[in-house]
């Protein structure tokens, strides 16, 4: 029994991840190699490798044909006469089978032995690493920063390299040597030396699966991450909403003290990440997305995917944010093209005002149908509607002459 070679497959399986009946594909493939090149003709080779106790024997066959004017090629094909000489039982048309003794191979057969070996073990080895990062596509994994390549940074698995190309790295963030980091695996394209394995730290699926790995009600689908708005390495918007009534999907997120948001926010370098509550109605998610500003009154036309928000003179800046980036996101998270004005700006605005919705050129009819279609109305107007129009009603009346505003008063007593 040849142990030995039994324990050095077991070893490379184990090792290299590499089944054993491909590692005895490839010995059987370096001995028909190394038969080859010892007996120095295009012989028909036969191996034979048991699995069971690691013995293995190579032969050479030849077809029996009755004299030398049959002989078409030696190498493959003998006389009767030759074959009787072997066994004297052949008859023409049999295939004789000869023994090669691989202690007989000298030192160039052997060699080519080892390297078709050696080169099967390196294939093989490449096309484990390619399967199993090819199955992590859309995951997030673990990588040491291992060098600088021109603008690329190359990270290392553990089992391969994955590059990290420039417009996949964050702005401004610098990432040590040897610093462990969590990269999404963006694909794994092959090319003609191999393949890549390409990664991103500015993909807003990171920031999504880094929640899943952190929240076990996203895991456990009780909380749903509808939508992302990214910008690397300033500010994300996260929608959540939960498939339990009595589950807060934003307190689910955040955490006890904070705890699950923070940990995602210290792996993103304290990227500022603002989660909101998704809801059906138009109006209140574009509210909810335009958080920590306060929200008079939003318009929202789901047909045209368009929303005219007023906001109070004091929060424009907010709900704005810096150079827009408040509103960008928002507008990205709910897929809304969104308008913003203050209440003042919204006075003379056309469409930022509830009684722009209830012209006198609409008939009733009209206004009704517009109503039930959603257009721009109180349904689709967020929960500050009711606000807002009570104070449009309130400027309305500390507008009106004092003896008219008496009179009103009066009528209405």
């Amino acid at each position: 029994m040849n142990s030995e070679l039994l324990q050095a497959l077991d070893m490379l399986e184990k090792e290299k991840e590499i089944s054993k009946d491909i590692l005895f594909a490839a010995i059987e493939d370096s001995l028909k190699a190394a038969c080859k090149e010892h007996l120095g003709r295009n012989e028909n080779v036969v191996v034979e490798v048991d699995r069971e106790t690691g013995d293995f024997h190579c032969y050479y066959e030849k077809e029996v044909v009755e004299t030398e004017d049959d002989l078409e090629d030696d190498s493959l094909q003998m006389t009767l006469e030759e074959a009787q000489e072997i066994t004297t039982g052949a008859v023409v048309g049999d295939v004789l089978r000869m023994e090669v003794d691989s202690a007989e191979f000298g030192r160039i057969a052997a060699g080519k032995a080892k390297n078709v070996i050696l080169q099967k073990i390196r294939e093989e080895e490449k096309s484990s690493v390619y399967n199993l990062y090819k199955d992590k596509v859309g995951q997030v994994v673990t990588g040491i920063v291992q060098r600088y390549v021109g603008s690329t940074i190359n990270i290392n698995l553990g089992k391969a390299d994955a590059q990290l190309t420039e417009k996949e790295i964050v702005p401004e963030e610098n990432l040590r040597l040897t610093e462990r980091v969590k990269v999404y695996i963006l694909g794994v394209p092959e090319t003609k030396k191999g393949f890549r394995i390409l990664v991103s730290r500015t993909h807003a699926n990171l920031v999504r699966k880094l929640f899943e790995e952190e929240v076990t009600e996203i895991r456990d689908g009780t909380v749903e991450i509808v939508s992302i708005a990214r910008e690397p390495g300033s500010r994300t918007k996260m929608a959540v909403r939960s498939n339990e009534p009595d589950v807060d999907p934003v307190g689910a997120c955040v955490g006890q003290g904070g705890a699950r948001v923070d940990a995602v926010v210290a792996e993103l370098r304290n990227e500022k990440i603002d989660i909101v509550e998704w809801d059906e109605n138009p109006g209140n998610f574009i509210q909810n997305a335009l958080s920590p500003a306060k929200i008079v009154a939003v318009f929202a036309d789901p047909e045209e995917k368009t929303a005219k928000v007023v906001v109070p003179d004091y929060q424009l800046s907010l709900a704005i944010g810096k150079a827009g980036q408040n509103a960008r996101l928002a507008a990205k998270l709910t897929g809304y093209k969104i308008d913003i004005k203050s209440e003042t700006q919204a006075k003379d605005a056309p469409g930022f005002r509830y009684e722009d919705y209830l012209d006198d050129e609409y008939g009733d009819d009209e206004y009704e149908e517009d109503y039930e279609d959603g257009y721009a109305d109180e349904e689709y107007a967020g929960d500050a509607y009711e606000e807002y129009e009570e104070s449009v009603e309130e400027e309305a009346l500390e507008e009106m002459p004092m003896e008219d505003a008496s009179e009103e008063v009066y009528e209405e007593e």
